[in-house]
């Protein structure tokens, strides 16, 4: 009996295994659309900028030492030769002291030397000195001739590094930024302030990586860019594209564009104000533009989902993005107009799946606005 049930039980087990299950069909998802249409992309590109010297100079003593006084702030304007900070200058005068005691030594000994040689040559004529004494004291003249004139120099540059114990303005202009303190000790070299030439200015702007290619070539191109200043009524200044950095910033990951705004224009502006830099982009013909929300990469293309008005179905279709233009992209190629493209809901679709066009409940569709129609004939009936 037992063995009667279990082989009862193993039937119905393997009767059980071998039945079909049926799978939940796969629902129809309401999607976003938009109708492809044929337009232009263009427009102005605005970019955040600011106006800065031309020239722009880090100044620092040319010797080392300690800070003893500055003379100006951020903010400063300067002019030429103007005394910017003082080193205390004792060492200084110490090592050209010793360079000026080194100098009279050096002179010393070579007049001696040259009043030996002239003594020496008066006894060789009369013949009571060889040929050979006389070379002797020539080489030691010629010797004391060249330590004089190391001493001099060495002088000499003593005396310039006294002077450097201030720092002056080499030309005129606006102190940016200050480095150090008085206080400080210093090296050669190291930036003490930072001075802003007075003269032409630039209005400085960064632009992504991809962008950089287009500037260049719009930058052949006159009035294309354009400034307008933070809180200026008139119509934006010419701008001229000057340089473009050769690599990114290690920060940010952008190129630094510099736009020269012409010398009459350098005269009204300020170092330092805010500025947007307008860049009128050419006009491209023929192409389609689609939210952002419709794109998808997939296996290292952009698809969108085309949907095909026939079967109410999906499938992906690969386009050519060439930007975007505000929150749209720019698609050049791979759509035709009046296809039907997905907007909303792109990651979670098959292809070949069923879908329906999504209504938004707050617009009346046609039945019920067909039934009202009726509805309102029959009541003036």
């Amino acid at each position: 009996m037992r063995q009667i049930l279990l082989i009862i039980a193993l039937s119905s087990a393997v009767v059980a295994g071998c039945a079909k299950t049926e799978t939940a069909p796969e629902p129809v998802r309401a999607v976003r659309t938009v109708t492809v249409s044929t337009g232009a992309a263009g427009g102005v590109h605005e970019y955040a900028a600011e106006v800065r010297a031309r020239t722009e100079s880090r100044l620092g003593f040319r010797v080392g030492g300690k800070i003893v006084r500055r003379n100006v702030d951020a903010g400063s304007t300067v002019k030429a030769g103007q005394v910017l900070a003082q080193l205390d200058p004792q060492d200084l005068k110490l090592g050209q002291d010793a360079a000026r005691a080194a100098l009279t030594a050096a002179q010393a000994n070579y007049e001696q030397a040259a009043a030996d040689f002239k003594r020496f040559k008066e006894l060789r004529d009369q013949g009571f000195i060889s040929s050979a004494e006389l070379e002797r004291r020539d080489t030691a003249l010629k010797a004391a001739q060249a330590q004089f004139d190391q001493a001099k120099a060495q002088s000499n540059v003593q005396g310039n590094q006294a002077t450097y114990a201030t720092l002056v303005a080499d030309a005129s202009g606006v102190i940016t930024g200050v480095d150090a303190e008085p206080g400080m000790v210093v090296g050669a070299g190291a930036a003490v302030v930072r001075l802003a030439h007075d003269g032409p200015r630039d209005v400085v702007f960064s632009v992504p990586e991809d962008k950089v290619g287009l500037i260049k070539a719009l930058a052949a191109q006159p009035g294309r860019f354009k400034v307008r200043l933070w809180g200026a009524t008139g119509e934006p200044l010419g701008a001229t594209v000057r340089e473009i950095a050769a690599a990114a910033d290690p920060v940010t990951r952008t190129f630094v564009v510099k736009a020269d705004i012409g010398r009459d224009a350098s005269n009204s502006v300020r170092l330092g104000q805010t500025a947007t830099m307008l860049v009128e982009m050419p006009k491209t013909i023929g192409i389609n533009k689609l939210p952002l929300s419709a794109l998808k990469e997939e296996q290292g293309r952009t698809v969108v989902w085309v949907v095909d008005k026939a079967s109410m179905t999906v499938k992906p279709q690969p386009v050519q993005v060439a930007g975007a233009d505000g929150n749209d992209a720019v698609v050049t190629a791979g759509l035709a107009p009046g296809q039907i493209v997905v907007t909303a809901g792109v990651h979670v679709l098959n292809p070949g799946q069923k879908v329906k066009l999504y209504v938004d409940p707050g617009v009346p569709s046609v039945t019920t606005t067909a039934a009202a129609a009726l509805a309102s004939a029959v009541t003036v009936k």
